[in-house]
């Protein structure tokens, strides 16, 4: 652990089980250093164990199936820098175990399905994102991977997806709306009647107007581009891809929005799409596509989602280090 930061910043990531947060956190990981970077989960703050929620039909997805009282004066203190005695929610048992103490850190990421719920939660991030499958992209996701390697039917995977609905629906689906940048990840628009899901269109919801927030732009800033990018710089198999950006209004909100829909067959050829756009955050030329080849293993590193995710990375860095540039000011001028 560092020593004790003069700042702690605060990350939400959002979103629902198995949407992609664990490998959004691995590459937060590899751009910050562990070191500075501390996660809590926020299923530790669950009120009622898995007997409880069973017994009163209540899902965790159910605000009453937490206890955002404790979230808010933890997450509160620890961005005081105080250390905290965080419950632990057993994800083997579904029982709470007894808390462990968790110190302040330079970074503190938050993650789960309600990190943007809790007004008060909310105003303590300093950077939010959410990371949304669209239902078509999440049955197939989750139906390879709980009939591959769980055994379950068809019918009963998909009775579980049908179950959460009306909870994610209303409670997880509209922080959204909050979120500085949403990852959305969709069905291929380049094969027709596709049900496979292998190919994706992701994109990039960047919200205007975010205190140092610049939004990555293709090309000309603020302009529609569609491209299709030259297929001797990138190699792309069927069906090829598509590029988009575009100025948009996404819950009421000036937003600009950037889109890959296709995979990348050699990912260090993502340096030719690196080349074209702009407000990326890299400290050098070809640092983006480094990071992204540093895991080629990473899931959705063949698609927008890994690139996406690289890019809200670098979007969080700069943000830390304009925030942790702003308080050291801030000391240096009340001490004279």
């Amino acid at each position: 652990m560092t020593s004790q930061p003069d700042r702690v910043v605060i990350i939400g990531v959002a979103g629902d089980s198995g949407c992609g947060k664990s490998t959004f956190l691995r590459r937060l990981a590899d751009l910050f250093g562990e070191e500075l970077l501390t996660v809590i989960c926020l299923d530790d703050y669950h009120s009622l164990d898995r007997k409880q929620r069973k017994e009163t039909g209540i899902t965790a997805l159910n605000p009453k199936a937490n206890n955002f009282d404790l979230m808010y004066e933890q997450v509160k203190a620890l961005k005081e820098g105080k250390s905290i005695e965080k419950p632990i929610y057993n994800h083997e048992t579904g029982m709470i175990d007894p808390p462990e103490t968790i110190r302040p850190n330079r970074i503190i990421v938050i993650e789960g399905l309600h990190p943007m719920y809790d007004e008060r939660v909310r105003s303590l991030l300093d950077f939010s994102v959410y990371l949304d499958i669209d239902d078509e992209v999440k049955i197939a996701w989750k139906i390879q991977r709980d009939m591959a390697e769980r055994g379950h039917r068809y019918e009963d995977v998909l009775a579980a997806i049908n179950s959460r609905r009306p909870d994610f629906n209303a409670y997880i689906d509209p922080q959204k709306a909050h979120a500085d940048v949403v990852i959305q990840v969709l069905p291929t628009n380049l094969i027709p009647n596709d049900t496979e899901r292998r190919v994706l269109r992701v994109r990039l919801i960047q919200k205007d107007d975010v205190e140092g927030l610049e939004p990555v732009y293709l090309f000309d800033e603020g302009s529609t581009i569609h491209w299709t990018p030259c297929g001797r710089k990138l190699t792309c198999s069927y069906p090829g891809m598509q590029m988009y950006y575009g100025p948009d209004a996404y819950y009421k909100n000036s937003v600009s929005i950037l889109e890959v829909d296709g995979q990348f067959d050699k990912l260090e050829e993502v340096i030719y799409i690196e080349s074209h756009l702009s407000n990326t955050s890299t400290k050098y030329y070809g640092e983006m596509t480094e990071l992204l080849l540093k895991h080629k293993e990473y899931p959705g590193s063949n698609n927008g989602t890994g690139l996406f995710q690289v890019l809200v990375g670098l979007k969080m860095r700069t943000t830390y280090e304009r925030l942790v540039s702003s308080g050291a000011q801030a000391k240096v001028a009340a001490s004279n």
